[in-house]
Formats: C-alpha cells, sequence, structure tokens
C-alpha cells in the first residue's frame, strides 16, 4: 500500500507491506545511500526482498524513500536530516500499529541510519541490518555499539563495499545478543542472490519470542 506522511522536510513516500490487524512486529525498513551504487530507494531490490521476508513471517513493513529520493520532499542531508525521517517513519508506524514491537531496519546506509536511531529509541526492540558500512569515513556506531537490544545482520561474503571482515571484527564488538548470516558469494547490492536476504531474515527472525 502507497502511503505518505508528515516528515521534518516535508511529505515522505512510503510503502507499506504485511498485516493490517494483528501484526508480529512493525518495521521500518531503510534503503541505500540515495547518491552512490546508483542511487538507493525503496524499490532496491535487497531492500525488496528483506522486507518480503519480514512479512513471511508476520510483519509489517514500512519501506520509505529518505527526504529528495521519489516523492519525498528536501534535499540530500549527509544523514543528519536522514535519521530524523527515520525517526518520523517509527512515529507514524508506532501509531499506526500501537502495542505492537517496533523493529529498526536497514541496508547498507540505510543500516547506519536505522541501527544508530533504533539503538537510542526506547521504542525500538530489535534491530536488523544488512551490509552495515562499519568503516566508511563519517560513519560512527556508538549507539549500536553500546545496545544490549537483540541484533540481526546479513552479510555478503563477497561485499565489495562493506568487507566480511570489517562484519567480523565489529561484530566481535556488539553486546550480545547477536546473530548474523553470511550469504556465499555475495557482493554489496547482493546481485544474484537477493531472494536469500528475505530468506535469510527469514532464518533469523523466525523463531524470535
Amino acid at each position: 500500500m502507497n502511503v505518505m506522511f508528515r516528515g521534518p522536510a516535508g511529505q515522505i513516500e512510503g510503502l507499506l507491506d504485511g498485516p493490517e490487524v494483528g501484526p508480529r512486529a512493525a518495521v521500518v525498513f531503510a534503503h541505500p545511500h540515495p547518491l552512490l551504487g546508483g542511487g538507493g530507494t525503496m524499490h532496491t531490490k535487497a531492500v525488496y526482498q528483506a522486507s518480503k521476508g519480514l512479512t513471511r513471517i508476520g510483519c509489517a513493513v514500512l519501506r520509505f524513500n529518505f527526504r529528495s529520493v521519489g516523492r519525498s520532499a528536501g534535499t540530500f542531508d549527509e544523514g543528519v536530516g536522514e535519521r530524523a525521517d527515520y525517526t518520523a517513519a517509527l512515529d507514524w508506524m508506532a501509531a499506526r500499529f500501537p502495542g505492537v514491537p517496533l523493529w529498526a531496519a536497514g541496508f547498507s546506509f540505510g543500516s547506519w541510519i536505522a541501527l544508530e536511531v533504533g539503538a537510542a529509541d526506547p521504542r525500538v526492540s530489535v534491530l536488523i541490518g544488512i551490509a552495515p558500512p562499519w568503516t566508511r569515513e563519517g560513519y560512527t556506531w556508538p549507539n549500536t555499539l553500546a545496545s544490549e537490544k537483540p541484533k540481526f545482520f546479513v552479510q555478503g561474503e563477497s561485499d565489495e563495499i562493506c568487507a566480511i571482515q570489517d562484519m567480523w571484527a565489529y561484530y566481535a564488538r556488539l553486546r550480545e545478543p547477536k546473530e548474523l548470516v553470511v550469504i556465499d558469494g555475495a557482493n554489496h547490492l547482493f546481485e544474484g542472490h537477493t531472494p536469500e536476504v528475505g530468506e535469510a531474515l527469514e532464518e533469523l527472525l523466525g523463531d524470535y519470542e
């Protein structure tokens, strides 16, 4: 379902998938960097497949376009305004699904936004990161590293941007509980492997209580 909601820079465009009544969790899913790698959007294949995987285990999932992307108002803000956009999306989902567990998820740049905002937001109970850009210049992870919330990750073995070695190094520093699925042969965009991203989230979170 296409949705529009109010953000700090104006209207934000989104897509809501999954059950409207009694979802297992309400998930806000953030897309990759809009100015890199061909431009990330809520329609990026790995974001689509990840969202579908979460809906298959009973979650309601909001994918949305950050400011300046698609029909969302505003201009790119190097992650600062995008964090505010993400908080607005959490607000919208929390209002739409009161009392339902709120999960924060994202892919690449979007995982930086989702993990850092979600770790600090007391409403969020689960953190999900796909190919987090741990060592990219300007990205810091204080909230994520300090968080004791359950954390779930999906990583491509052959990621050329967010290297598997970086994933393992940061994963070792993260507090429990945490789980990771590595997809064999997958690059950063999971080209040829995007359905496996959704399957990995089903595996990680299918039995999560």
